[in-house]
């Protein structure tokens, strides 16, 4: 598989040193993330960003939307995409606004969806519910006949691929350093963590059942 960053369309040209062209790190974004953001642009030339849930299986990514989506039809009939996640880690505060930034991971993968079928599909499905919900395929019930044919499943091969990485302090403009005002400013970096919080039981269920142990385990990365 080409290493990310490695083709024109994806090589890192602004901050080209936040740029990082590992195989493994492109695997651990996508596995931290949840929630991936995909192109689309309709037959009318109309771009769309939509949200959707996801799931990285070897080097594809996996996601599904309704078969009444004109959007995904269009996904699935071949029209080129460009899915993105990002993970926030946390604010940098520098001396000035515009040296202030963000650490974050991102991921950016450019390439054409192929829609799953069979047990191929099947399999996809499993690997997204795992992948929101580690532990819950081997309990819940699996798609119906009738589900499945209101589900559209594609995978996006992980061929032209991107990956940004920013960590650490403010990178200050040095005439701020020596200004006698703003150097006395607090500068630094704010980590953000995201976490689960305590699981609450829906009103059906009865009151003996307590929380799945696969559940309690729940971290996010």
């Amino acid at each position: 598989m080409p290493a990310p960053g490695s083709t024109a369309r994806t090589r890192g040209r602004r901050i080209p040193e936040n740029s990082v062209t590992e195989t493994a790190a492109l695997h651990q974004v996508l596995d931290a993330g949840l929630v991936a953001h995909l192109a689309v642009v309709d037959e009318a030339g109309q771009p769309y960003v939509l949200p959707v849930a996801y799931a990285r299986r070897g080097e594809q990514v996996l996601f599904h939307g309704s078969t009444g989506s004109r959007l995904f039809r269009g996904l699935a009939a071949g029209q080129p995409t460009c899915l993105t996640v990002t993970l926030l880690d946390g604010l940098v505060l520098a001396r000035s606004a515009f040296e202030s930034s963000m650490n974050y991971r991102s991921a950016m993968v450019l390439g054409v969806a192929t829609q799953l079928h069979g047990d191929d599909e099947l399999d996809a499905l499993a690997c997204i519910t795992e992948h929101l919900l580690p532990g819950r395929w081997l309990e819940c019930r699996h798609p119906s006949a009738k589900e499945r044919a209101a589900t559209l499943t594609l995978a996006l091969d992980l061929n032209e691929c991107s990956v940004k990485i920013r960590t650490g302090a403010p990178d200050d403009d040095p005439a701020d350093l020596l200004d006698p005002v703003f150097s006395q400013i607090w500068a630094g970096e704010v980590p953000l963590q995201s976490m689960f919080a305590d699981p609450i039981a829906d009103e059906n269920t009865p009151t003996e059942i307590n929380v799945p142990e696969y559940i309690t385990k729940w971290r996010r990365p």
